[in-house]
């Protein structure tokens, strides 16, 4: 069947015109697209862009937060058999270059002033960039640039072709195939220069029907778009899992807004990076820190009831009358409030992706009710590869294979994937498509991970960054990171040990959570480098090591890799330091050679050490910062074996 996003669309129009399609808060106010006007739109648009002469085979970039004339621009390029190209809305000007070179770019649609903005200063050396179409208005009354139209313009234009050429768009939707590039997805860059993934209509199509299935979602179902447009998981769910089931997207009015908006919306169906639930636990121990002895109690009281049944009563398991009772108390005074502050009420189905997530973060979710799960995947496979089922959900794994999709692990442990998200290729990169595929057909992950007794994939690591101690011992820096930031202090850690005779780490702490900590420690602070230099902060952080280390030690085959000495870094580490990719993937090679005076440092036993660093302002001037950092020991433990 030659079934396309854009003729999914249609098929909503027709069926159910007048239901909720999207809806974005503005002023204050949520306003609605029902499907058939998300039609309308869509169709002005397409025709709108032909009038500009807008062809097939032509890439269109779009740059911008989530909004609903966003996303139906990528249904009004893929009607003209265009393909979009969406970049992450926060890269500096010289950032966003490399994509619109690479990718041929002469129309764009950029949301607000200050992506036109952007656009306008790259025009000067990217003469190319022909057409910039705009959302938001605000701020731009005296912009008289050649090539510049509104939304509004564009849907002018669009009713104006459409009245002399009638029939045009269903002609036009006719020639679109389900093996046409639906979009072309930009990777992070975390180990050189991104590469476009060219992704097919039948690919992401696939992945959202094979994910309809196993969670059951429905036309009912509210999903809220907050991720970056250019993120491969915003694309399966707000435009995939949309399009192919049918619910309604919800665009918040700002990032600032977010936690208000979500509790409006009430969304059922959910989907965040594990920093973003992180940052929800963080919240959630400042207010426990901050609330009276009582509240306190009854926090720890029923999080023992929840830790000990909930994810069992969670999974339909037996549970003795005693305990749900108590857990059901704990719904009502604390979990029911907790989940209420956090937009989480109304959830079925929330699932975390695009890093691992802690064990105990993980678990906390679920022990009060959240149906929290994994999935597993990359851009290069629409961010489907594994899922995990109700009732099927471990804590250590990211499920199963998913429906339309094979799954074997390599010799030297790296996870192979065959089957419907599969890229189509690299754009014009046959080099790189024919490194990532191998002769069988099978996408080569660049993940370690093993399948256990219940076929569920366990990741290790990144198999680049999976290294040994010069023990021998294995050493899988992410898995030890991840323990780290369990902690609402660490906002960001990064571990060193590949050839070494021991694991150094450096810490980030988490300047909101310490600084509210310091403050009703009554110490007093001048901003982020004079905090994470207080002694009274590296014990804390060191308490948080020791904790790590102690689980380590009960782990079998990571017990030598408990961390011997580290630090707590003088800054943020920071995307636009290039020290993190945009989805915020610690570069670790790039940070190991940046700081390389400081993991010397480490390893050579100092007790402390000078170093000043550039950094980037967001503004785009730069400076220098510096401090004279401690160099931390910590305890180690002897291995033992947790209880079964």
């Amino acid at each position: 069947m030659n079934m396309t996003f854009p003729r999914l669309l249609l098929e909503h129009a027709r069926q159910r015109p007048n239901e909720h399609a999207l809806r974005e808060k503005e002023y204050g106010i949520w306003q609605t697209w029902s499907w058939q006007r998300a039609a309308d739109e869509v169709r002005w648009m397409a025709c709108g862009l032909t009038s500009l002469g807008f062809k097939a085979g032509n890439n269109l970039a779009i740059a911008g937060n989530n909004r609903p004339h966003l996303y139906l621009t990528f249904l009004a390029v893929q009607s003209l058999r265009g393909i979009p190209v969406p970049m992450y809305q926060d890269a500096v000007a010289s950032e966003m270059a490399f994509v619109l070179q690479d990718a041929d770019i002469h129309f764009v649609f950029a949301e607000d002033q200050e992506q036109v903005d952007k656009m306008l200063e790259l025009r000067e050396t990217l003469p190319g960039l022909t057409h910039i179409i705009y959302d938001d208005p605000r701020g731009m009354r005296n912009y008289d640039e050649p090539g510049l139209i509104s939304v509004e313009q564009l849907f002018e234009l669009g009713r104006e072709f459409e009245k002399k050429n009638s029939g045009f768009y269903a002609q036009a939707l006719e020639q679109v195939k389900s093996d046409d590039v639906a979009v072309i997805l930009y990777t992070s860059g975390t180990t050189g220069k991104p590469k476009g993934v060219c992704q097919t209509h039948s690919a992401f199509i696939g992945a959202a029907t094979g994910s309809k299935e196993v969670d059951g979602l429905l036309t009912s179902d509210n999903m809220i778009c907050y991720l970056p447009p250019a993120w491969v998981g915003d694309f399966l769910f707000s435009i995939a899992q949309w399009l192919v089931v049918g619910f309604t997207i919800n665009c918040p009015e700002s990032a600032e807004t977010l936690s208000i908006d979500m509790r409006e919306i009430g969304p059922t169906y959910y989907f965040a990076p594990p920093r973003v639930f992180e940052g929800m636990l963080t919240s959630v121990s400042i207010r426990m820190e901050d609330a009276g002895k009582l509240k306190q109690w009854m926090y720890k009281s029923a999080m023992n009831v929840a830790t000990r049944v909930g994810s069992d009563i969670l999974d339909g398991q037996s549970v003795g009358i005693g305990d749900r009772i108590k857990y059901k108390l704990g719904d009502w005074f604390v979990y029911g409030p907790l989940k209420n502050v956090m937009g989480l009420s109304r959830i079925r189905v929330a699932y975390t992706a695009g890093a691992a997530i802690g064990p105990d973060l993980f678990r906390f979710f679920r022990s009060i009710g959240v149906n929290l799960k994994q999935l597993y995947g990359q851009t290069e496979t629409c961010a489907y590869v594994c899922l995990q089922k109700n009732g099927r959900v471990k804590l250590n794994t990211v499920g199963e294979a998913a429906p339309g999709i094979e799954l074997k692990i390599a010799e030297n442990g790296e996870v192979l994937v065959k089957g419907v998200s599969v890229l189509k290729e690299y754009y014009q990169r046959p080099d790189a498509t024919a490194e990532v595929i191998d002769e069988n057909g099978y996408f080569k992950t660049g993940d370690a991970g093993v399948i256990d007794h219940d076929g569920q994939l366990r990741i290790i690591d990144r198999a680049k960054d999976v290294g040994k101690l010069a023990g021998g011992a294995m050493f899988a820096p992410n898995y030890i990171e991840n323990k780290l930031k369990f902690f609402p202090q660490i906002k960001e850690a990064v571990c060193f040990g590949h050839d070494r005779d021991q694991v150094m780490a450096f810490i980030n702490i988490d300047y909101e959570a310490v600084g509210n900590w310091a403050e009703r420690q009554g110490l007093p602070y001048g901003g982020y480098v004079d905090l994470a230099a207080k002694p009274q902060v590296l014990e804390m952080v060191r308490d948080c090591v020791e904790k790590v280390n102690a689980d380590l030690a009960r782990e079998e085959g990571m017990e030598d890799t408990q961390i011997a000495r580290f630090l707590v870094l003088h800054k943020e580490l920071d995307p636009d330091d290039d020290e993190l990719t945009r989805t915020r993937k610690v570069r670790r090679g790039f940070i190991s050679e940046k700081y390389k005076v400081l993991v010397d440092g480490l390893y050579e036993g100092k007790p402390e050490q000078f170093i000043e660093t550039q950094v980037k302002f967001e503004d785009g001037r730069t400076g220098k910062v510096s401090a004279t950092l401690k160099l931390a020991d910590a305890k180690t433990f002897p291995a033992t074996r947790a209880a079964a």
